[in-house]
């Protein structure tokens, strides 16, 4: 009887495991790294981002918006000179025509001047007045010229019932400010959401890179692995067929590497786009490198505190307390307008006169007349004011002017408008407390799911690597299969990825939460300041 023969496996040589698989990111250079801690990241984007820089230059905008509307009160200086030649012919010796030309000759040169100003407070307003007159003409019946005349005054008007406590410029100024606070509202929102948007960023930066770390791991155990079984197959030890299911798993692992890989370069260039100013930043050439680690309490939310921060510091509650303040400007502004109108008026003005004495001759006799020009009124400009500041001629005026709408369905409509968006802004601040309630109470109890996730994925890990560590064992004795070696590191590596994701995800939700209750910029350490309003 023949004895049985050993089978005849082909000679293989040992081969060596195989490299890693490359790792190179597009556009990213390998020996350009900057480090980022979570402080330094939203550091970056507060300084840098586009979405920040825009909510400011709003709150800048609404700045000059209301310096524009002040700017009614400034003072108006109205200078007007004017010079006419007047030539007019004369039917009438009545007309005052001398020689033979028949024609009437005026030369004026007026200048004129008014300083004008509003009043911001009582709606009343003044203009000082300062015209000047000088004349020449060939009127025969004229005595004196050129004749110089000045005249300086001031006129006042006062609101005594309609415009006095509120007018349209005033209720302009005082929305305005109202609305450079929202605007303040705004920038602080933005901040915090942005802010929010760079730490979510930068813990799923951390997750990509920590998962991607892992992979490796995991890939380098299966790879340790091949070179194992290499050195059995070379010692004849186990068939050449084990080559194959190492060699499988080791795809299937790289593959999973460069799919961690691309993760990294997602995660990597959304907090570029938060922290970097342009496209021209030569950062977005850089690996960015998390130094923060995920952080945990295992304290739970007190969702009483988190709901009082909320109503407390919500700036969407302060711009609609705002929206309410400037629906009572518009609410006073047109109840006045349906007021009548009584305005006292009031003019005080004096005038001076002087010129040149004009040498007239008796027609009959040919001899000089003699001169009836007082003794006052001869002389130049300097008489003229003389005269003016003297204030024996002057003018005085005081009334008072009324106006009663009959039907002043304008001012009673923008009335009506006004009380209805009362109304809706009063509907409208009940339905955000409401979404502010439910945001804060989804958020809470995100951080609360996230801590006791993150708890549970610890014990899962912890007990991932016993069973490895027990199965490696079994495995250098004989006593387990490589398929089941490459399960017990499969469920460790994702009980790796998922206690890093739940901490991750913890901080994140506490993240959302410091949103959800407007303390993103106090525990950031982050003051906004707060300008003073013109």
């Amino acid at each position: 009887m023949q004895e049985p023969r050993e089978p005849n496996f082909p000679q293989i040589q040992a081969r060596p495991a195989p490299p890693l698989p490359n790792l190179t990111r597009l556009g990213v250079a390998s020996d350009n790294t900057l480090t980022l801690t979570l402080n330094e990241a939203i550091r970056r984007a507060i300084e840098n981002n586009n979405d920040i820089e825009i909510a400011r230059d709003d709150v800048k905008l609404a700045e000059t918006i209301l310096r524009a509307f002040q700017g009614v009160y400034d003072p108006l200086l109205t200078l007007n000179p004017e010079l006419s030649n007047l030539v007019q012919s004369q039917q009438s010796t009545l007309g005052g025509a001398s020689g033979q030309a028949g024609t009437l000759t005026t030369t004026d040169f007026i200048f004129d001047n008014s300083v004008s100003k509003l009043f911001s407070i009582g709606g009343g307003s003044y203009q000082l007045f300062f015209n000047n007159l000088r004349r020449s003409t060939n009127s025969r019946f004229n005595q004196i010229s050129p004749v110089f005349s000045s005249s300086l005054g001031v006129t006042f008007t006062q609101p005594l019932w309609r415009d006095r406590s509120i007018d349209n410029n005033r209720r302009q100024i005082r929305i305005q400010r109202k609305r450079l606070e929202q605007s303040d509202a705004d920038f602080r929102r933005r901040t915090i959401d942005v802010i929010t948007q760079v730490q979510r960023a930068y813990w799923d930066l951390v997750f990509a890179l920590r998962d991607q770390q892992n992979q490796i791991s995991n890939l380098n155990l299966t790879r340790e692995n091949l070179r194992r079984v290499e050195a059995q197959i070379n010692a004849g030890a186990i068939a050449p067929l084990e080559r194959a299911e190492v060699q499988t798993e080791l795809s299937r692992r790289e593959s999973d590497v460069l799919i961690a890989t691309q993760y990294v370069s997602f995660a990597e260039n959304i907090l570029k786009q938060l922290i970097l100013r342009d496209t021209a930043s030569p950062e977005w050439s850089a690996q960015l490198t998390p130094t923060d680690t995920p952080s945990f309490d295992a304290t739970p939310v007190n969702l009483r505190d988190a709901l009082t921060e909320a109503r407390a510091n919500r700036p969407e509650l302060r711009r609609l307390n705002l929206s309410r303040d400037i629906n009572s400007i518009d609410l006073q502004y047109f109840k006045n307008q349906t007021r009548p109108r009584i305005d006292l008026q009031a003019t005080f003005a004096t005038t001076g006169l002087a010129g040149t004495p004009v040498t007239t001759t008796d027609p009959l006799t040919g001899l000089p007349l003699p001169n009836t020009v007082p003794n006052n009124l001869i002389g130049g400009y300097g008489q003229t004011l003389r005269n003016l500041f003297s204030l024996d001629t002057r003018n005085v005026v005081a009334g008072v002017s009324i106006q009663i709408p009959l039907r002043n369905r304008t001012a009673e409509a923008n009335l009506a408008g006004a009380r209805i968006q009362r109304n809706q802004l009063e509907a409208a601040t009940r339905l955000q407390e409401q979404a502010i309630e439910v945001e804060v109470r989804n958020a809470a109890q995100a951080v609360e799911i996230a801590r006791r996730r993150v708890l549970a994925a610890r014990s899962s890990r912890e007990n991932a690597e016993l069973q490895l560590q027990g199965e490696q064992r079994l495995y250098q004795v004989g006593r387990s299969t490589t398929f089941l070696l490459f399960a017990r590191e499969n469920a460790l590596a994702n009980a790796r990825n998922l206690e890093l994701r739940a901490e991750t995800d913890y901080n994140k939700a506490l993240a959302d939460l410091q949103r959800a209750t407007s303390t993103t910029l106090r525990v950031n350490n982050i003051i906004v300041e707060t300008r003073p309003t013109p």
